[in-house]
């Protein structure tokens, strides 16, 4: 049976934890920082280095970090929110999108909300 010790995945996973310090809504998914971050993004919250995500922790088959709950997020743009998207702006780095549960319309100078959400590796199969 295949082994990988979580110390593995979880390193990788630390990337997340310790690096991102801004979570953006997105139009559509980018592929690239500048994409995130500007082309594609209607909305953001920033947070300190570490206050993105939570550290790694188990979850079936594999391990995850899980985002910080946003409740106050600044709306730049209006439009349809299909994606969501955590950078590293220090090092202009895009770490992680995805496509949201359901798209969020948004309107410029409102507040965006998102609950929890999971980005996990799984183990060998």
């Amino acid at each position: 049976m295949p082994y990988l010790n979580d110390r593995v995945l979880d390193l990788g996973l630390n990337v997340l934890d310790a690096e991102a310090d801004k979570i953006l809504i997105c139009n559509a998914e980018p592929a690239t920082f500048t994409a995130a971050n500007a082309t594609n993004a209607l909305g953001s919250k920033t947070f300190a280095v570490g206050g993105a995500f939570g550290s790694p922790a188990a979850r079936s088959g594999g391990r995850k970090v899980t985002t910080t709950a946003i409740s106050d997020g600044a709306v730049a743009a209006g439009g349809t929110a299909s994606h969501w998207a955590a950078v590293d702006t220090v090092n202009s780095r895009l770490l992680v999108a995805q496509a949201l549960t359901g798209t969020q319309v948004v309107t410029a100078s409102n507040v965006f909300t998102l609950g929890a959400m999971d980005v996990s590796l799984l183990g060998p199969a």
